[in-house]
This record gives C-alpha cells, sequence and structure tokens, in this order.
C-alpha cells in the first residue's frame, strides 16, 4: 500500500512533528483538548493540510500530518502553533497566570 500523495512531479506523505507548552506545563487536559483538537483540524484545512492522527497529552501534542509540497513543514506548523496559541490566550485568559 502506497502512503504518499502526489500532483504531476511531486510526491509527498506525512510528517511526524511534537510540540511542548513553554515550561512544558501541564495545561492540555480537559475540556481544553477538546477545543484544541478542533482548533488544530480547523487551521490545518486553511493550509490545505490534513491531520491524520494526532494526541494531546497534559504536556505535549503528537500530530501526523499531510503537507503538499508548496508549503514547507515549518511555515505550516508554525502558523498552526501561532494561530492555536493567539485562540487559546483569547479564550482561556487564565492559563498565562
Amino acid at each position: 500500500m502506497d502512503n504518499s500523495n502526489s500532483l504531476c512531479h511531486t510526491k509527498w506523505e506525512w510528517y511526524h512533528v511534537i510540540w511542548i507548552p513553554k515550561y512544558r506545563r501541564k495545561v492540555l487536559c480537559g475540556q481544553m483538548r477538546k477545543y484544541l483538537g478542533e482548533l488544530l483540524h480547523d487551521l490545518a484545512v486553511q493550509k490545505e493540510c490534513k491531520i491524520l492522527e494526532g494526541h494531546l497529552q497534559p504536556d505535549h501534542v503528537h500530530v501526523l500530518i499531510e503537507i503538499p509540497p508548496k508549503y514547507s513543514v515549518s511555515q505550516v506548523i508554525g502558523f498552526i502553533k501561532g494561530k492555536s496559541a493567539i485562540h487559546i490566550a483569547l479564550v482561556h485568559p487564565n492559563l498565562k497566570q
């Protein structure tokens, strides 16, 4: 079985990306997990990406994501991390304390 996607002259597969909150704080639990899961999927769709699998632990995030070759991995992950941080700061202002 071939796990890759393709266009005319390019082929790509998926990437396994892990990131952590600042100081590895255990803030990704409870209702935050459900909210963040939906948010990450919505942000990935904006960049024409697809999250195949994701695991939210209390202190880190694992994402298996398909990124088309017209976007760099760092560009997409930077976009997702930045926009999700802004949304979380607006919705849950008490997490900064």
